[in-house]
This record gives structure tokens, C-alpha cells and sequence, in this order.
């Protein structure tokens, strides 16, 4: 004894329609899971429901592969997905960047002793710690620069002596190169 005929039209009862998706959705995700298994085919299936809640099938699990292999054959660009999905990246590292400007210039502004009202004590305390270091790093800079320059100085009182003794004993004038640390003929 086999079924009758059902004539395809709108189910009107509510209630009947929906059972009538439910069952007739399981069907279908189950025929395509059928297919993919005794045919080793890629099989991709979306249903929305009219409610609009989403059903899907992917074989292999990899429906988001199967959308894109069907795109690619019908000439269907996927490059939109790619740039959008690239374009929300670039807003995100926009935002990164500009909450690292904020910081920075806060920083900065701390350093110069400006908006420090708000800081607590640990944070006034390491504020502190890192001046006391960048002054150190200053003070050892000027330091050998002091030194460079000294030492630059007294090569030059070397030269202007050798020069006044006579002792050069030939004509080239001796020329000093501040950066050197020897005199050059």
C-alpha cells in the first residue's frame, strides 16, 4: 500500500505547517547526509525556517568550504566576504592604535608632570622609578659626551703645542676630527 498524492500547496493551520517543516526538515538532513556518506559527495544544505531560525549540513564539516567551492564554480566572487572580514580587522587595529596613541600621550603627559592627580600611589611611585632611571640615563649620557669632548680638547692643545715647538717637521697642517680619536695628517 504506498502514499497517496499530496498536492503541494501553502499548509494554512499554523500548527500543521510547522510539524509538517520538522518532520520534512529531518528528512532532507538526513538525505543529505545519505548522499555524502554512499557517494562521498560534498554536500552542503541550509534551511531556514519560516520563523527564521537556521538548519545546516555540511559533510566533512566543512560547509563554509563547500559555500566557497560553489561560489568559485558559479563565478560568484568570495572576495567581498574576504574584504569585509578584512575591513573589520583594519577597524579593530585602527582602534588598537588609537587607544595606544591615548596612552602614550597620557604617559607623556604624566612624565611632564601634567594629570598626575589621578594616579595612586603605585602608580606615582613607578612614574617615579621611571624618571629616576631616564634622569640616570641623561646624566650618563652627558657624562661621555663631556668626557668625548675633554678628550677632543686636549688633542687639540696637543696639536696647536706640536705646531708651535716646530717639531712637525713637514708642512701639512694636521687637521682634527672631533669624532676621531686620532689626529689625521
Amino acid at each position: 500500500m504506498g502514499r497517496g498524492k499530496v498536492e503541494l500547496k501553502r499548509i494554512e493551520n499554523p500548527s500543521s505547517r510547522q510539524v509538517t517543516f520538522s518532520k520534512r526538515r529531518n528528512g532532507l538532513l538526513k538525505k543529505a547526509y545519505e548522499l555524502s556518506v554512499l557517494c562521498d559527495a560534498q554536500v552542503a544544505l541550509l534551511i531556514f525556517s519560516p520563523t527564521g531560525k537556521s538548519y545546516h549540513f555540511g559533510s566533512h564539516d566543512d560547509i563554509d568550504g563547500t559555500i566557497a567551492r560553489y561560489k568559485r564554480e558559479v563565478g560568484l566572487s568570495i572576495s567581498n566576504e574576504r574584504g569585509l572580514r578584512q575591513t573589520q580587522v583594519g577597524r579593530n587595529e585602527i582602534e588598537d592604535m588609537k587607544r595606544t596613541v591615548e596612552s602614550l600621550e597620557e604617559r607623556d603627559k604624566h612624565f611632564a608632570g601634567e594629570d598626575i592627580s589621578m594616579l595612586g600611589m603605585r602608580e606615582l611611585k613607578q612614574l617615579e622609578r621611571q624618571l629616576r632611571i631616564g634622569v640616570e640615563r641623561i646624566r650618563s649620557k652627558k657624562r661621555r659626551m663631556i668626557s668625548e669632548n675633554i678628550n677632543w680638547l686636549k688633542r687639540k692643545v696637543k696639536m696647536h703645542e706640536h705646531q708651535e715647538t716646530g717639531s712637525n717637521g713637514n708642512s701639512n697642517p694636521i687637521l682634527l676630527d672631533p669624532e676621531a680619536d686620532e689626529m689625521v695628517d
